[in-house]
């Protein structure tokens, strides 16, 4: 799977995403749209993480989808 089934599924994948880092807002899950970049920028904003930890976390999570 690719990012672009995120993208284009990602009123399914919302959920998931607020399951797993719930200090996103509605508001920043509809301003990221699926796009991976502004994910990771939101999680860099809420949550303090760094830019690496926050692409392995996305990674990480994007791995277990498949």
């Amino acid at each position: 799977m690719d990012w672009n089934r995120v993208e284009g599924n990602w009123k399914q994948f919302k959920g998931n995403v607020k399951e797993k880092w719930g200090k996103l807002t509605d508001d920043d899950l509809n301003v990221i749209e699926g796009r991976r970049d502004q994910l990771e920028g939101k999680l860099q904003e809420r949550y303090g993480y760094a830019k690496d930890q926050v692409r392995k976390d996305v990674d990480d999570w994007f791995s277990k989808l498949k």
